[in-house]
């Protein structure tokens, strides 16, 4: 088999679904099927707007909170923290036992905490002059 080695930063969304696809046929057999599913919060002004939220999936029994984010004028007020509740609750009921979140930010480190996250790996530098920390917390149901 003849290969060519590409490298871009334009890639089609086909090409990266088909290395999704192929990934996670290679992980279902290796670990059983991952059940991954979408899970958002949204918090709405008057309007519908959305003001803040999560974004992430549960899969092999745990929730991955990849993106949250509270608008300015509502940080402070414990938005994520709520947020984070109604996550963690969504995904006890999914059958999970474990959540997993990251930031490089000091501040969000700290609201985790109180959230009962506890750091379990720091990626100095990332981005440079911050540490990337990610954090694990054990869900009951």
């Amino acid at each position: 088999m003849n290969t060519t080695l590409e490298t871009t930063a334009d890639p089609s969304p086909k090409e990266i679904a088909f290395l999704g696809e192929r990934l996670s046929a290679f992980n279902d057999g290796e670990v059983g099927a991952a059940g991954r599913k979408p899970l958002a919060v949204f918090v709405r002004d008057e309007h519908g707007a959305v003001v803040a939220g999560i974004s992430g999936y549960t899969a092999w029994g745990w929730l991955y909170v990849q993106w949250l984010w509270v608008d300015e004028r509502l940080r402070g007020q414990h938005i994520a923290g709520r947020m984070l509740d109604a996550a963690e609750q969504e995904a006890v009921a999914r059958g999970c036992h474990g959540a997993l979140i990251d930031t490089f930010n000091p501040r969000a480190v700290k609201a985790y905490e109180r959230q009962g996250y506890r750091p379990f790996g720091i990626l100095p530098d990332f981005p440079v002059g911050r540490s990337r920390v990610f954090l694990q917390k054990k869900l009951l149901a």
